[in-house]
């Protein structure tokens, strides 16, 4: 048997690129800062070899943190059985057993997997228009978004993702949307109608949007209007479910249940998965071929999303995560006390937003400079989304810088 040679041509061609820039990748990100190499718990690790404290978990996917042992082990054995991907056409165990978990923990009977956020949202849209018809004929199709939302950015998302500079680029958009004030009952009541709407869109938590959790009173409003109209109520939970909030699913909050739900982020612990809940009554109207994926619930994110999920749902992990939630509330009101500049402190869980009286983006990159990672949430608001698992220590060394770079 020949030796096992020490680096592979992967390793090569990584040494060789090291020395290139960034240039081939199409600029729809600017990427700045440290080149990250490794990870452990809540710190990355850059090749210059400085650590950084991460309170963004990659904009809210890596719940678990870094270098987790359980991901790791589910990975590798995932890769151990050689079934990295069979396509949807076959069976595999991983992916049942995880639809029968979310469907166990959840209001949902039936689950679609896919590979992102995105394509979930994509997905639940498809699903509502699908049932609609079958309710109300094809004028049953407009679906009512919220004032603040995102959704995504594909076709479908796009219109539904309160954003004129997303959205004007890639005009005409999908039509049969309409927007309403979060809060404005009236205006729910004037957009939301038996004939034309085959389903309302929400974010529990708008995340991209600046962090505003949806008030319960008009949560409630909605799902009622929703029934009066027979139109789905459909919330979007892909940056707030699972877990980030202190609850399993971010509706929880909120006494309200879903026809359908949308997840992604956190769900495969960094591998590509997205999600879409539905009832059964939503299901039904959804037949072969009327939608599909090549990828979406493959063997190996489905192994590893099943660990993810166990560690996600336990009673004590989430208790854990509203603890930790209460900790930074704290700090933030005595942070909010002490500096004019901070007009507004959001959240629940591990998800908060910061709202300044000016841009953040100072702010951040000072805070970069001091080791550690914050993003935003629009131009005047700070997002916290720190892992899940990370170490109350941590969560104060962040917090203690993040009030250092304010003052």
């Amino acid at each position: 048997m020949s030796e096992k040679p020490s680096t592979t041509a992967t390793d090569e061609l990584l040494a060789i690129a090291a020395e290139l820039d960034d240039s081939a990748l199409l600029g729809v990100y600017k990427p700045s800062g440290p080149v990250f190499a490794s990870g452990h718990g809540s710190r990355l690790t850059a090749e210059d070899g400085r650590s950084y404290l991460d309170f963004a978990a990659g904009i809210g996917v890596n719940a678990l943190g870094y270098g987790d042992d359980g991901v790791a082990e589910a990975l590798a054995v995932g890769v151990a059985t050689g079934l990295l991907h069979t396509s949807n056409l076959y069976r595999t165990r991983p992916a049942a057993v995880l639809a029968a978990e979310l469907v166990r923990l959840s209001f949902a009977d039936k689950v679609f997997f896919c590979n992102s956020g995105g394509e979930a949202n994509e997905g639940a849209i498809k699903f509502a228009r699908r049932w609609a018809r079958e309710q109300g004929g094809p004028a049953k199709h407009e679906i009512v978004a919220l004032r603040g939302a995102f959704h995504g950015r594909l076709m479908g998302t796009l219109a539904t993702t309160d954003r004129r500079a997303y959205q004007e680029p890639f005009e005409p958009l999908m039509p049969g949307v309409r927007f309403i004030e979060v809060g404005d009952a009236a205006a729910a009541r004037a957009a939301i109608s038996a004939e034309r709407t085959a389903a309302i869109l929400a974010e529990p938590v708008q995340g991209e949007g600046g962090i505003h959790p949806l008030p319960a009173e008009y949560a409630r409003l909605l799902r009622h209007l929703a029934d009066e109209a027979g139109a789905l109520l459909v919330f979007d939970e892909v940056q707030c479910g699972l877990g980030r909030t202190g609850r399993l699913f971010a509706h929880e909050h909120l006494g309200v249940t879903p026809d359908m739900m949308t997840l992604a982020k956190p769900l495969a612990g960094g591998l590509p998965m997205g999600a879409v809940l539905l009832t059964e009554r939503v299901a039904a109207a959804i037949h072969p071929g009327d939608h599909g994926t090549t990828f979406g619930g493959g063997p190996l994110v489905a192994r590893v999303a099943l660990e993810v999920l166990h560690r996600l749902s336990a009673p004590e992990f989430l208790a854990e995560v509203r603890w930790k939630g209460e900790r930074v509330r704290r700090a933030l009101e005595t942070l909010s006390a002490r500096h004019a500049a901070v007009t507004a402190v959001r959240g629940l869980g591990l998800m908060w937003g910061i709202e300044l009286d000016r841009p953040v983006a100072p702010i951040i990159a000072a805070a970069l400079g001091e080791g550690l990672l914050i993003i935003s949430a629009g131009p005047n608001v700070i997002r916290l989304l720190p892992p899940l698992a990370i170490e109350p220590a941590e969560l104060d060394a962040g917090l203690a810088i993040l009030a250092e770079v304010l003052a």
